[in-house]
């Protein structure tokens, strides 16, 4: 199973953004950018609203069998420390 993730979302401004997040090893490494950007922005210590995303991600793709019931549980465990 791939451990690598993005989807797309809109900023309060209307500008479209782009978030990945790959696992490594137990390590979650989230970058994102927005569309006018050419670099991507790594984040040591991801966002609260990436990580909830991701966890909705991870929680559908779980339904359907394409991402592991432990990579919810560590998301939601980062989740978890952030609040």
């Amino acid at each position: 199973m791939h451990n690598r993730h993005a989807w797309t979302e809109r900023t309060e401004d209307g500008e479209k953004r782009e978030v990945r997040a790959e696992k490594f090893g137990k390590v979650w490494r989230i970058q994102a950018k927005l569309k006018s950007e050419d670099r991507w922005t790594y984040y040591d210590k991801p966002e609260l609203h990436d990580l909830v995303a991701l966890k909705d991600n991870l929680e559908r793709k779980y339904q359907r069998r394409r991402a592991s019931y432990e990579d919810v549980q560590s998301v939601e465990a980062l989740i978890r420390e952030e609040r």
